[in-house]
């Protein structure tokens, strides 16, 4: 499955998602840490593959522990409790570099505050250059 692990707030997200939180083209958190519903658009691939993994197998568990377990068989070392905060960084520094909107990754990350969010302005590839594509004066000619 694609790493799409970066969408999620926390483990204990993906593990209560339920197959009826899977429809209409989004994902939608119910029981998040911030206690507000969440709904994230998904591809036709992701679902499918979301679909077939809960009718097969149910919900997710132990997500993190297999996670870690993993983890340990890499060459990839990380400071301590940071085993699932570096799938969030990593998707949200590349949801940036690939031109992702600062504030669609506020929703995503579900950030109550775009100063949170705003770390990751800079990967935008143009993030400087939309100061002067945007600027409204920038077209006036004299």
């Amino acid at each position: 499955m694609p790493d799409y692990e970066g969408l999620l707030t926390n483990w204990s997200e993906a593990e209560g998602l339920k197959l009826q939180h899977i429809k209409n083209g989004q994902v939608v958190f119910t029981d998040t840490k911030s206690k507000k519903k969440r709904a994230i658009p998904i591809n036709e691939e992701l679902f499918k593959q979301l679909e077939t993994h809960m009718k097969t197998h149910g919900r997710f568990f132990d997500c993190i522990k297999s996670f870690r377990k993993y983890l340990k068989t890499t060459s990839i070392k990380l400071p301590q409790g940071q085993s699932s905060q570096v799938l969030r960084h990593t998707f949200a520094s590349h949801f940036m570099m690939n031109g992702g909107n600062i504030l669609t990754l506020q929703k995503i990350l579900s950030h109550s505050t775009i100063i949170m969010t705003m770390r990751y302005a800079h990967l935008a590839p143009e993030h400087l250059q939309d100061a002067v594509r945007l600027n409204p004066v920038s077209n006036i000619t004299s």
